[in-house]
This record gives structure tokens, C-alpha cells and sequence, in this order.
């Protein structure tokens, strides 16, 4: 658990600059199933930089945004301090979230879920939900279907040290089908997308832990993507595309 929780120390910057946000979309959606509103205390479990913790501070909601990295926290509180009131940064784990009981109305956990111990993790959730609380897990799954974006992924697996064994896509619906059970879940996708030049392709790659940012492998996973950004380039930029997926449900004993 400590490796998981400070493997992302050191990319803190490109994380900030590089990472997909999420479609605003998603609040009109949990407004139109679950009635949320911005009177709804939310706590952001895996916070990290404050991605996710934003979309809730943007529409009025206090976030508690729980982050154990402490590089990353202190990212998020140096870019959401302005929200003064609202913004509540805390120093916990998904397992041990330090927030009062009945705290939260909604979870929200952003590309973190699978960084979680599901069964202690469950059994927190429900400690600080208060009854009848939302958890909402997402995803910004990135797309392989286009050439480009089969073969960074192509070069991602090949110089990627754990990317198989920590790919979120290792959570598979079974798994999150017990996470909520006995209550079911529900799963919406929205569509999202990047458009990087080689600068930002390149921050985008080593905003994820497990790509090299040193080593022999290093020069040589630069040199292989620079040729694919050149091979696949329109206008100086290539687009990176999404699928924003979204599991909710109210979270029972």
C-alpha cells in the first residue's frame, strides 16, 4: 500500500498539466438519477491534484478531498485554496478517510478505485455515507481504436514496467458488482478526448507511474514516441480519445 500511495510523487506536475479532466455532463446526469445538488457534502476519495475535487467545488459542493500522497495534496491545496469554506483538504487513505460518520451524502473516487483494498475500503464508505449515500467510481478509460491510439498503446505496453498489473482495467463489472451488492449499480459513459503536440504527449505519458522517467528504457521510449507523434500528426497536434465511465449506485450494508 505505501508503494501505491507514493508512486505518483514524482509525477505530480505532469499529472496536473496532462491529465484528462471530466465532462461536466456528469453532474446534470447524477441531478437527473440520484437528485444531487450542490447542498450534498461530497467527499473525493484518492483525491490526488484535485481533478475530480474541482467538477464537485465547481458546482457549489464542499468537497472533502481525501489524498494520501503528500506531494499531490499539496498540489491540490495550492490550486483550490480559493475555495475558501469549501475546499477541505485531508491527509487519509480510502480505508482510514479520518472523516466524521455520516459525513458525506456522495463518494466520488476519479481513476483511483483501483488503487483501493475494495473489502476495508466498502466498509469505510459505509461509515461515513450518510443514508441512503451515492458512491460514484470513474474512469477515463482511454480509447484504442484509432491507429495512432493503437499503437501508443502498443509502445505503453512495451516499456510500461506494471502496466498490466495496475491497469484499472483489471477492475472488471464482476468486481464492482460486489462492491455494491446487495444494491446494483448502474454504469453511463460520456465521451472525452485530448488533443496534445509532442509536449504534451509526452507529459501525458509520464503523468502515469508506470512509465520510465530515467533508466535505459527512457531514451529509447522518447526517441519510438516522437516517431509515432510524427507519423500520425494533423496540424501539429494528435488527439488522445476517451471513454468517461461512470458506476453509481447507493452504497448499502
Amino acid at each position: 500500500m505505501s508503494d501505491n500511495t507514493t508512486r505518483f510523487s514524482d509525477r505530480v506536475e505532469d499529472y496536473i498539466k496532462y491529465r484528462p479532466h471530466y465532462p461536466e455532463v456528469i453532474l446534470a446526469w447524477l441531478e437527473a438519477n440520484y437528485g444531487f445538488s450542490s447542498s450534498w457534502d461530497v467527499a473525493d476519495i484518492g483525491s490526488g491534484t484535485g481533478i475530480s475535487t474541482e467538477l464537485f467545488l465547481g458546482y457549489g459542493n464542499r468537497v472533502y478531498a481525501v489524498e494520501p500522497n503528500a506531494e499531490m495534496r499539496a498540489a491540490a491545496e495550492r490550486l483550490l485554496g480559493g475555495y475558501t469554506g469549501t475546499f477541505v483538504s485531508v491527509d487519509g487513505t480510502a480505508e482510514a478517510t479520518v472523516l466524521a460518520a455520516g459525513s458525506a451524502r456522495l463518494i466520488v473516487a476519479g481513476q483511483a478505485f483501483h488503487w483501493f483494498d475494495v473489502a476495508r475500503s466498502r466498509a469505510e464508505f459505509l461509515r461515513i455515507l450518510a443514508s441512503g449515500g451515492v458512491v460514484v467510481l470513474i474512469w477515463n478509460e482511454r480509447l484504442v481504436d484509432s491507429l495512432f491510439e493503437k499503437e501508443y498503446d502498443a509502445l505503453i505496453l512495451e516499456y510500461g514496467k506494471d502496466y498490466k498489473t495496475v491497469n484499472h482495467r483489471n477492475i472488471d463489472d464482476l468486481l464492482i458488482g460486489d462492491f455494491y451488492r446487495p444494491a446494483s449499480y448502474v454504469m453511463k459513459g460520456f465521451p472525452n478526448e485530448q488533443w496534445f503536440d509532442f509536449e504534451g504527449l509526452k507529459g501525458r505519458l509520464l503523468s502515469s507511474s508506470y512509465m520510465p522517467k530515467s533508466g535505459p528504457g527512457y531514451a529509447p521510449m522518447l526517441r519510438d514516441l516522437e516517431k509515432l507523434f510524427e507519423r500520425h500528426r494533423q496540424g501539429g497536434r494528435v488527439r488522445v480519445g476517451y471513454d468517461t465511465k461512470v458506476y453509481s449506485g447507493v452504497l448499502k450494508p
